[in-house]
């Protein structure tokens, strides 16, 4: 019995892997960002490499959008000319969004492929039935210069979610929920395959936000089995070259089975993403700002649910709502919607494409004893900029909603 990820593995390889094996196996695509760019040239040059090997290979611009001081503007002239340098099949200049939106959008990624990025939210691809894997600067030079990659064979962990899905819950609260219940190194090294009715029956996007955060609780990735959804998705950016791969039933090494059919909206708390509990018991907390956007929650469905909730209202006075769409794409799909105008009567602030104030770098750092609420995937310490704020977790249905209140809001209060 073999998963799905070791039969990837295995057309790679060309003979049969199993979990725990250590192999070297060639890789279809790599990509990394201005962030990790500097240290994965700085590696290529102390390799003595002269171009990039046979292997796609592509750099985004989405970190530090447009740059936020002189040294992220030097650093990323840096990777730019590097770029260049080194061959690097594909450029995303400033403004095109984040990488792991953009890469899938522009038909670079096709299922069953090998997968890696110098970012550790990678695995979000794994919605499009890939091997996705967030390396480290080294690997993804070394896997630029060889067209390989070294890694242990993965394990992979069955959830099945099924139920019905209550009024006011998505993906990013049945997420949650998961991660609360099986903590933050509860799939350590593995890779988490969903299953069920429910994720049978949420669209691609929100497939994206189960696997971006499975990371969140340790997993080395994510997949999900290739459906007609994803094959109608993948046909909208121009991608027929399906390799389509099934793991067998008794291929895995646990099973986990949730029930969501009284779940509420779920939030989570400072300062760790499995400190998850229901809306109800935070409701009423004060908020300075508020952010809806990231690679978790930048997408089109996401801003749409935010639409219904900021049509008819006006963001609380002295509080921050900072809207970024995860790529161009989006952004002049929601302007032609007519949601980029809800948003800024509503009193929202709307942002470049791009992973904005998620990392705490810019447009929209934390001050001290701010508290935020984020559709972003991390809430640690100093994650959105002063250590001595407070981040919270949640949907943007539940991010909107606390906007036009000024304190955490159960969603539910504005959704007909």
């Amino acid at each position: 019995m073999s998963s799905a990820i070791e039969k990837i593995i295995s057309d790679h390889i060309g003979r049969k892997v199993h979990a725990g094996e250590f192999v070297e196996t060639p890789i279809d695509l790599i990509y990394f960002h201005d962030g990790t760019g500097i240290l994965v040239f700085k590696h290529l040059e102390e390799m003595l490499v002269k171009k990039v090997g046979d292997v796609e290979s592509i750099v985004f611009f989405d970190h530090s959008v447009p740059p936020h001081s002189i040294e992220a503007s030097t650093l990323q002239k840096y990777v730019l000319e590097s770029s260049r340098k080194f061959g690097i099949s594909k450029i995303y200049f400033m403004g095109e969004g984040i990488g792991h939106q953009v890469i899938h959008e522009e038909g670079h990624v096709k299922p069953g492929q090998i997968i890696i990025g110098a970012d550790s939210h990678t695995p979000t691809l794994g919605a499009l039935g890939v091997l996705a894997l967030g390396v480290g600067a080294l690997d993804a030079a070394y896997g630029l210069a060889a067209g390989k990659l070294w890694l242990k064979v993965p394990e992979t962990l069955l959830i099945t979610v099924e139920g019905r899905i209550p009024k006011g819950v998505y993906a990013k609260d049945i997420i949650l929920h998961i991660i609360g219940s099986l903590r933050a190194y509860g799939a350590l090294g593995k890779v988490v395959e969903f299953s069920g009715s429910v994720t049978e029956r949420l669209n691609v996007d929100s497939r994206f936000t189960l696997c971006n955060m499975s990371v969140e609780m340790g997993a080395a990735s994510c997949f999900q089995k290739i459906d007609e959804k994803t094959i109608n998705y993948l046909k909208n950016f121009g991608v027929c070259d399906l390799r389509k791969h099934f793991s067998d039933k008794d291929s895995y090494v646990e099973e986990y089975f949730f029930d969501i059919s009284s779940l509420e909206p779920q939030v989570s708390c400072p300062h760790s993403v499995d400190n998850v509990k229901s809306i109800s018991e935070v409701e009423g907390t004060p908020v300075d700002q508020i952010f809806i956007g990231s690679c978790t929650n930048g997408r089109l469905e996401d801003l749409v649910e935010v639409a219904k909730i900021l049509k008819n209202g006006k963001v609380k006075p002295y509080v921050k709502l900072i809207i970024v769409p995860a790529s161009k794409r989006i952004l002049m799909k929601a302007m032609s919607l007519g949601l980029i105008e809800i948003f800024l009567k509503a009193g929202a602030m709307v942002g470049v494409p791009g992973c904005g104030p998620c990392l705490g770098m810019h447009t929209g750092v934390l001050g001290d004893d701010e508290v935020a609420i984020s559709t972003s995937s991390r809430n640690f310490i100093g994650r959105m900029g002063s250590r001595k704020a407070k981040i919270y977790l949640a949907s943007p249905a539940t991010a909107a909603a606390s906007a036009l209140t000024g304190e955490i809001t159960d969603p539910r209060r504005f959704l007909k």
